[in-house]
Parts: C-alpha cells; sequence; structure tokens
C-alpha cells in the first residue's frame, strides 16, 4: 500500500519542495548526536524575530567544526580524528563526527556563529515577510 501525500491535493500547487523537506527531516531525526536547544528569543519592536540554535559540542576545537549555509539547510559539521599518540588505560570519550542539518525558510539570515564552553550557538533572524498583493489583468481575445 503507498502512502497518501497530504500535498496530493489538486488545490495544492508546486508544494513538491515542502514534501521532499519533510521527508529528508524526517529520515534525519532519528540521529540524536550532538543534542541541541532551540529558542526564541525576545523580540524587540524594531527587530526582526530571531531564534538562536545551541549545540552541545564539548571536546570541539573551532578548527573542528564547520557551520555552512546551503541553499535553505543551514549544516553544522564536526570533525575530530584518533591522537595516534596517545595512549589510553580507559576511553569513554570517542572521537566521532557529526552532520546536522536544519532547514531553514526562505529569508531567513545566519547572523552568526559562537563557540563558548563547550556550546555553539547559531544566531538566526526571520525578517518580516513583504505583503504583496498584485492585480492580475484578465484579457479578451480580440474578435475578427
Amino acid at each position: 500500500m503507498s502512502r497518501q501525500s497530504p500535498f496530493g491535493h489538486p488545490f495544492l500547487l508546486g508544494f513538491d519542495e515542502i514534501e521532499q523537506a519533510l521527508d529528508r527531516v524526517a529520515k534525519a531525526a532519528g540521529d540524536g548526536y550532538p543534542p541541541y536547544n532551540i529558542e526564541r528569543l525576545a523580540r524587540t519592536e524594531h527587530a526582526p524575530e530571531r531564534l538562536r540554535i545551541t549545540l552541545a559540542v564539548a571536546g570541539f576545537t573551532r578548527d573542528q567544526l564547520e557551520v555552512t549555509l546551503e541553499e535553505n539547510q543551514l549544516v553544522i559539521r564536526g570533525r575530530q580524528t584518533d591522537d595516534k599518540t596517545r595512549h589510553f588505560l580507559h576511553r569513554g570519550i570517542a572521537a566521532r563526527q557529526f552532520q546536522r542539518a536544519f532547514l531553514l525558510v526562505d529569508g531567513m539570515e545566519v547572523l552568526g556563529a559562537d563557540l563558548s564552553n563547550g556550546l555553539l550557538s547559531i544566531d538566526l533572524a526571520r525578517p518580516e515577510p513583504e505583503r504583496i498583493v498584485r492585480k492580475i489583468d484578465i484579457v479578451a481575445p480580440d474578435k475578427a
């Protein structure tokens, strides 16, 4: 039995990209590392809505982290490599890699990133969308 798409209604035109994005997010939701928070920051009268994503990346240095914006996707990658010169009697902290991606709405801006006390914080702003109403002229074909 095939899955019925919520975007299959004939009134929903051009929403196939949203459906693909939801599928991508559902597949990525299973990985719980690194843990993260998303918070809405206090809004001021003249500032756009701001969000902050904070990831717990203890043990990673700034050089081992990469934050990129790939189209509308914010991608955070962490890469650690084993130090072959060290001899562990017990190894409970693994050197690991991760990739965490967040899909951003059109118009969302990345303001910056900060690494402090093992927490990587990324600030985002969502400007108010411009409300546009445009009248479409209806033309009648010329009759000969």
